[in-house]
């Protein structure tokens, strides 16, 4: 049993918010300091470290493909560099795991090690990011402008739940700390499912409506697959959605009104916004 089978709807409506790049400012440093400079530094690629950077945070910050998992991200860079800069042995054989496996995972790509050093590569990679991303200053992590403020006034007439696709000790010890967790009811993590599913579950509570506040297409996908509202928090214009909710959003949520025209505009700005190709 996890919290998620025990939940018990507390309000009519829910909204949900996802953590990285959403409530919490740690999606960019992540990216920009660990998963891209630990690439460059595993594959060689000092001689164009400038692009292949500006490359990588295009594909996982501020396009279509933002949010994507590590390894897909990972071999549709190295396929970009085998094509464009130096040949990556193996890039093929990475491409075509990470279209078809069942699993991406460190365990998954450890899994396929023996079968070209690729994987063995990959799996470096993600663990050398992995513990560049425990060495970030604590001070740098923290959510965004308004977080808090919105949180609070979304809960005074809805449940909050958080829904997020990262580790729990990591969200619970970030939420904890900036004292975001007392208006939040639930927390649902990567152990519990995806997140279409833990809003699937949210669903089976016999809520009115329900919402869902994220960053990246696999958030609005998420929404949409469950067939519920869709709030995005723009990149590089976080503070602002966060003031936009507090202002409007929120309220025409829970008054009925957030559907047709506006949850339309609402979605439009978010493809814009996302327009860099990838």
């Amino acid at each position: 049993m996890s919290a998620l089978d025990d939940f018990k709807r507390r309000e009519r409506c829910a909204v949900c918010v996802d953590s990285d790049g959403c409530a919490m400012d740690t999606m960019n440093i992540k990216h920009i300091r660990c998963f891209g400079p630990c690439m460059v530094d595993e594959w060689g690629l000092g001689a164009w470290r400038d692009e292949i950077l500006r490359r990588w945070n295009v594909i996982n910050l501020y396009s279509g493909t933002r949010g994507i998992n590590r390894f897909k991200g990972l071999a549709m860079a190295l396929k970009e560099i085998d094509a464009r800069y130096t040949p990556i042995d193996g890039v093929r054989e990475l491409c075509a795991w990470a279209e078809t496996a069942p699993e991406l995972s460190n365990a998954a790509v450890a899994r396929e090690a023996e079968r070209h050093p690729v994987f063995l590569k990959a799996l470096k990679w993600s663990q050398a990011v992995n513990a560049a991303i425990e060495k970030l200053p604590e001070e740098e992590i923290h959510p965004f402008a308004h977080v808090a403020e919105a949180l609070a006034a979304a809960h005074t007439e809805a449940d909050v739940v958080v829904v997020s696709s990262a580790n729990p000790e990591a969200v619970r010890a970030e939420w904890q700390r900036f004292s975001l967790l007392e208006h939040v009811d639930l927390l649902c993590t990567q152990e519990m499912g995806s997140k279409a599913y833990c809003i699937g579950r949210l669903k089976e509570k016999g809520y009115d409506a329900i919402l869902m506040c994220g960053d990246a297409p696999g958030d609005e996908a998420a929404a949409d697959q469950n067939g519920v509202f869709y709030y995005p928090i723009l990149v590089n214009h976080e503070n602002e959605s966060w003031q936009r909710f507090l202002d409007e959003a929120l309220e025409r949520f829970l008054r009925g009104e957030y559907a047709g025209a506006y949850q339309e505009k609402m979605r439009s700005a978010f493809h814009a916004n996302l327009k860099q190709e990838a």
